[in-house]
């Protein structure tokens, strides 16, 4: 009896494409365009930047469709290729920041809130930010990858390419360092 992979309708899409169906790379850009995006701007903190990287992703997905096989999931294959991307433009760039406010969701969103708390919000959130910022490449990455979007340890391990182990290992050491700096605000 064979292993059965639960159904990916991207991978669908995805061979589709491989045959020859533009319409589907057309489809698949549509459906993950703003991930990506997301994804990118999390990690280089440069939303021009970023919509030139994502860009750049795509270009790299349309070039490598004939050497796509469906191993895992379509979307942690264009993670792969997005976080080796990323990756590539720090290494070139050196010690530039990354935000963490995804694109579409500039502006808190909810009820109103008094000046005082707005102001320890958002000093809140540069405290995180930075603290992320500051983290080692790899750490980094595996906390923008498990929290912001919201991959499991497995998702993590195969999109940057490490073991299960590593992946857990990385987040541990994450969580030690964010909690030493931020020590200050976890009883605000």
């Amino acid at each position: 009896m064979t292993e059965e992979r639960p159904k990916d309708p991207d991978i669908e899409v995805m061979l589709r494409f491989q045959k020859g169906d533009e319409k589907a790379f057309e489809i698949l850009v549509t459906k993950h365009q703003r991930n990506v995006l997301n994804l990118i701007y999390r990690y280089l903190g440069n939303a021009t930047q970023a919509d030139d990287a994502a860009q750049e992703v795509f270009l790299k997905l349309y070039r490598a469709r004939h050497k796509y096989t469906p191993k895992a999931k379509f979307s942690t294959w264009l993670y792969r290729i997005t976080v080796n991307h990323c990756l590539n433009e720090i290494r070139s760039r050196k010690n530039q920041p990354a935000s963490l406010d995804p694109i579409d969701d500039m502006t808190e969103q909810g009820e109103a809130r008094a000046p005082d708390d707005q102001i320890h919000q958002g000093e809140l959130r540069r405290a995180v930010k930075d603290a992320i910022d500051s983290l080692p490449e790899n750490q980094r990455m595996a906390v923008i990858l498990a929290r912001y979007e919201e991959m499991s340890y497995e998702e993590i391990s195969e999109t940057m390419k490490t073991s299960l182990e590593a992946v857990k290992s990385l987040l541990h050491r994450a969580k030690e360092s964010l909690q030493q700096k931020l020590s200050g605000y976890d009883k605000q």
